[in-house]
């Protein structure tokens, strides 16, 4: 399937505002309700819009800190850790990477004592580097049509 202008269009109302309506939406890029709507059910069906999500506050919720944790796993322990790390509740975002890590993690903790316990369950993995995030300065960037980069 191409992505057009239009359905570019629509991607970025979806990504400002999963909430949006096809109304909503047609007003701003100019298609009937029945249009966009069938517009998003192919972009659905092809696999383009994955999914809709609630973004949640973390610091509301009760964690102090957010931070980036790499791994870089010891002889033989990548593929248990990557066995282990879906039971991980702290952990938002995990991804097997090149360089001289292996892992990346984005991770939640209610406190600098949490942060301890779960880098003392990590180092039996292999080497740990921790940073806490203090700022985001770009979050969910929205994607963008390719062409229109420069």
């Amino acid at each position: 399937m191409k992505v057009d202008s239009t359905n570019w269009e629509i991607l970025q109302c979806l990504q400002d505002n999963a909430r949006l309506s096809n109304a909503e939406i047609g007003r701003m890029v100019g298609l009937s309700s029945p249009a966009v709507a069938e517009r998003i059910k192919k972009m659905e069906d092809y696999g383009i819009l994955e999914g809709y999500k609630a973004e949640v506050s973390y610091t509301k919720t009760g964690y102090q800190l957010k931070a980036v944790i790499t791994l870089k796993a010891f002889m033989g322990r990548l593929k248990p850790f990557m066995i282990k790390v879906t039971e991980f509740r702290e952990v938002l975002n995990c991804y097997r990477i090149t360089g001289n890590e292996n892992i990346i993690m984005e991770v939640v903790l209610r406190d600098q004592i949490h942060l301890q316990e779960f880098i003392d369950r990590l180092i039996t993995y292999g080497e740990v580097k921790t940073h806490i995030i203090l700022s985001n300065l770009i979050e969910n960037n929205p994607i963008k049509d390719k062409n229109d980069l420069n």
